[in-house]
């Protein structure tokens, strides 16, 4: 690198819980991450950003504060193709958590099928300009060929300005695909932009899943209560209540203030105000994609 990648603010530690709801029993967040430590598990050389270590322990202080039981890890750039953090963690969880990893076209079918037994069961891409673009798609091709026999999904990872120009490339896709942060649509062009019709028109698609995570970085503010997201969230869920996720985002790399996760979960209480359906969304649709077996 001819730049030394910037370093991020650390996570909240004073995370409080949640006030609006109690999680149910097996409850998720189906999108987080583990950073380091970077003594054990070294950061990308290409990385664009450098993170504070924030590892296992203090994810699971975290999850014992806010009720949750369940977790998918998904591996962020600044690990690159090196999945062994996220790999120790999932191990130390003996089935309650699982993970998105992200690889390329150097892996062989039994280094996939080591992460499969593992507990992996999706592969992420980055489309977003912050984080280096687009995939070279010829490498994208050849992993989404490789990890097809073994049930995988697609995670991507979208600016939503460039949503509607991929359409081709998602109706192509021969497995399951999840769009990250409801395709991270500025919440002040409101519900009929373009990015985001075409995100509902996805909804239609059974392949299709979203994640109504990253209120904080969809919100014009960036700041709590987040309450421009909710209307955004709520079209979601009511598209296709049986395919969306809802995760942290912990510990947040790359935003412009960092949020109390607390706050996020007493989010989702506006999101899905209703019981059953917010139950769904924590933990019977995450239990469909991943193979959880701690109870």
């Amino acid at each position: 690198m001819t730049d030394l990648p910037r370093t991020i603010p650390a996570p909240r530690r004073d995370s409080h819980p949640p006030a609006r709801f109690t999680p149910p029993p097996g409850a998720c967040d189906a999108h987080c991450h583990v950073f380091g430590p970077a003594s054990r598990f070294p950061f990308s050389p290409s990385r664009t950003y450098t993170p504070p270590d924030s590892g296992l322990e203090e994810f699971e202080k975290l999850q014992r504060t806010l009720g949750l039981s369940r977790a998918v890890f998904v591996q962020a750039s600044c690990h690159g193709t090196d999945n062994s953090a996220m790999v120790d963690a999932i191990r130390r969880g003996r089935g309650r958590y699982s993970g998105v990893a992200m690889i390329d076209d150097t892996f062989t079918p039994d280094q996939v099928r080591e992460l499969h037994e593992v507990g992996v069961r999706g592969t992420r891409f980055n489309f977003v300009a912050h984080l280096g673009g687009a995939p070279d798609m010829n490498v994208f091709w050849r992993v989404v060929e490789m990890v097809e026999p073994l049930g995988w999904h697609i995670v991507l990872h979208f600016d939503a300005r460039d949503l509607p120009a991929h359409a081709e490339l998602l109706n192509r896709l021969p497995v399951p695909f999840v769009i990250d942060h409801m395709a991270r649509v500025p919440v002040t062009d409101g519900l009929d932009q373009e990015p985001f019709r075409a995100l509902l028109e996805l909804m239609a698609d059974e392949r299709c899943w979203v994640k109504i995570s990253g209120a904080e970085r969809l919100s014009a503010t960036g700041e709590p209560p987040y309450d421009d997201v909710v209307p955004f969230a709520r079209a979601l869920i009511a598209a296709a209540p049986d395919r969306i996720l809802w995760g942290t985002d912990w510990p947040h790399p790359n935003v412009r203030f960092m949020p109390d996760d607390g706050d996020l979960v007493d989010l989702l209480a506006e999101f899905a105000p209703d019981e059953e359906v917010r139950n769904r969304i924590l933990v019977d649709n995450p239990a469909r994609l991943y193979p959880f077996s701690a109870p």
